[in-house]
């Protein structure tokens, strides 16, 4: 299982973002690489690739409140 966390280098400073969107849903197969969400803050729209492939597991939804390294899915190995 891999897990999915919104990057260290996501933006500059401490401060939240939010997931503005999923591509996908839970249950769904992704391969590694595939954008899988979208996180903004205030100055940066940040694309977050599936680390592996397999089934994802959401685990933070979309518009919520998120801070780098914070986990926002896992991906079972298929």
């Amino acid at each position: 299982m891999s897990d999915v966390l919104i990057p260290q280098d996501c933006w500059d400073d401490d401060s939240e973002g939010a997931i503005s969107t999923w591509f996908f849903d839970t249950g769904d197969m992704v391969e590694k690489g595939d954008v899988i969400c979208e996180v903004m803050n205030e100055k940066v729209a940040t694309e977050i690739e599936a680390p592996d492939s397999g089934k994802l597991t959401i685990k933070a939804e979309a518009e919520a409140a998120v801070r780098k390294g914070e986990l926002i899915a896992t991906i079972e190995s298929a």
